[in-house]
């Protein structure tokens, strides 16, 4: 089992492991990390591996049950090598800013119109995200973005907690996609708290106040169907 660090502080850069498996050549099982595996809509985090006479560019990420698999490029190090894991911080602080940015969004449109999710998508430089809305009017747009700046602006604090899943349950609204996502098997859920915002059950990488984000700006609006639209943003600084 992999140790997920970043899930505990999504601001660690960098950390040392110990190899324990190496799969079909080229994917790296470490006992703990920082990168961050594909899941929830956030692509994985990309960077280095380092050893005693070798180094590996990570290029892929993903959970295979309770192990983070690192795909690598070249040769890979033994089992029972301790290596230095290092991320690409740009690449990950901007898709922690690009995920708060989301969620904060969600939360003023479930305020103001009672919308649930119904898929999302973030990148470094965009994100996008899917709402259970019959119509979403120029009107309604700006009054989303305009919310969704002001809140951001107001510098809320993002706390991180975890609960035990009927404790979680019984907050009200906590799971805001259209289908609940998170399979049973998961006891104990991470809650993202945008205080004053958004509280949902989330397994990925954030800032810690809202001002780190930005100003939001939403740049594409798709009907994706007669109780599904999506909002595109971008991030200013």
């Amino acid at each position: 089992m992999t140790e997920l660090l970043y899930a505990d502080d999504s601001y660690l850069t960098e950390c040392d492991a110990t190899v324990t498996e190496v799969r079909d050549g080229n994917a790296v099982v470490l006992d703990r990390t920082v990168f961050y595996p594909t899941g929830g809509g956030q692509p994985h985090d990309m960077g280095l591996l380092r050893w005693d006479g070798g180094e590996a560019r990570v290029v892929e990420v993903k959970k295979q049950g309770p192990d983070v698999l690192h795909l690598i490029e070249g040769p890979a190090p033994t089992p029972g090598t301790r290596v230095r894991a290092v991320i690409d911080w740009e690449r990950r602080y901007a898709l922690m800013r690009h995920h708060t940015a989301l969620h904060a969004m969600s939360g003023v449109i479930y305020q103001l119109f009672g919308a649930t999710v119904t898929g999302g998508q973030m990148y470094p430089d965009r994100a996008r995200m899917d709402f259970a809305l019959p119509d979403l009017s120029p009107d309604k747009v700006q009054r989303i973005e305009d919310t969704t700046n002001r809140l951001l602006a107001e510098g809320r604090p993002v706390h991180v907690r975890s609960l035990p899943r009927e404790e979680a349950l019984q907050i009200p609204d906590l799971i805001r996609t259209k289908v609940n996502l998170i399979p049973e098997s998961v006891r104990v859920l991470r809650i993202i708290d945008i205080e004053g915002i958004d509280m949902q059950a989330d397994g990925g990488t954030h800032v810690r106040n809202t001002r780190e984000v930005g100003r939001v700006r939403v740049v594409k609006t798709e009907n994706k169907g007669k109780e599904n639209k999506r909002l595109e943003i971008a991030l200013d600084a």
